[in-house]
């Protein structure tokens, strides 16, 4: 069952009044509805297309969070063949909230790593809701340098609300796993494109983030805290979340604006959740533009075209 956001009221509206001559149409009445559902439906769809042409900020990082929206695992199962998933850090243990291993994008052999929230009660839990501990870093690190050993690209899906707060992960050293993830993309010699799905929170995001091509979907956000958080330290007080999330340019047509990411990947009308095959297939594509921009080049080069990436954020202001 087909979930909306509250500023969706009009759409959801349409349709389910579309919904409800469709079935009296299937329960045999005897009035010609075809045409006005066909109305219906074409209103319904423009009122779609005129919300998320206008969306604010708050309501993009709305639909970032939107539970319908398509996770990793999802990303994975549809552009990635022969997956084989890898578990744990040789350290300490295995994080679900980081999912990784290897497989074929396209024909060709790639590391793939991504932070996966959960479709389910039961899902969400286990992976943490995407927000990972020390391991999972470590696990990420162990990932990219298997991959830079054995000169395998690296595809990073990110979608988290943050590395986890808790008192364990910060008692194994989550800032410093966080760093070292980091240090890990800067260090490949390989290509590697992160791409945005979701959330992209804070260091937690970072440290997967740290790419030759950072990609976007359309409706997705990418900060260095929540709204909420950064509501409740300006303000101290998180209702004030909207205000935060407009000013902080959070959204992808901003950080392109200032150079932060390389790119926007387009989102089917009403977002990714709308048509999860038009928008995993979007992604898709982006990613093999990207890789073929990165085709050729030496693993020094490929270093100091990250390097230099990143220095230059800012200096255009």
């Amino acid at each position: 069952m087909r979930s909306y956001l509250d500023f969706e009221k009009p759409v959801a509206e349409l349709e389910a009044k579309v919904e409800e001559l469709r079935a009296m149409a299937e329960g045999g009445s005897a009035v010609a509805i075809g045409d006005e559902i066909a109305r219906l439906e074409a209103k319904a769809q423009k009122a779609l297309a005129d919300i998320y042409a206008n969306l604010t900020p708050w309501q993009k990082t709305l639909v970032a969070r939107h539970p319908q929206r398509p996770h990793f695992v999802d990303y994975c199962a549809a552009l990635i063949e022969d997956f084989t998933p890898l578990a744990g850090d040789r350290k300490f243990g295995e994080d679900e909230a980081i999912v990784g291993g290897f497989g074929r994008f396209r024909g060709e052999s790639v590391c793939v790593i991504g932070q996966e929230k959960g479709a389910t009660t039961e899902a969400r839990l286990r992976h943490n809701f995407g927000m990972a501990r020390p391991e999972g870093y470590r696990k990420a690190v162990r990932l990219m340098e298997m991959a830079d050993r054995f000169g395998i690209p690296v595809i990073s899906f990110v979608d988290t609300a943050g590395a986890y707060p808790g008192i364990g992960a910060e008692e194994r050293g989550q800032a410093e796993a966080i760093a070292r993830s980091t240090e890990a993309c800067l260090a490949l010699g390989v290509p590697n494109v992160a791409v945005i799905i979701g959330e992209g929170g804070s260091g937690g995001a970072i440290a997967l983030a740290t790419a030759n091509r950072v990609l976007m979907l359309e409706h997705a956000i990418y900060s260095v805290i929540s709204p909420e958080g950064a509501a409740s330290i300006l303000w101290r007080d998180s209702s004030r979340a909207q205000d935060a999330a407009t000013n902080m340019k959070i959204t992808a047509q901003d950080l392109l604006r200032f150079s932060v990411i390389d790119g926007i990947i387009p989102e089917p009308p009403g977002g990714a959740h709308r048509d999860p095959a038009a928008a995993m297939n979007a992604a898709g594509d982006a990613i093999a533009a990207a890789f073929q921009d990165l085709a050729g080049l030496s693993p020094d080069e490929i270093r100091s075209l990250r390097a230099e990436k990143f220095l230059a954020i800012g200096r255009q202001l």
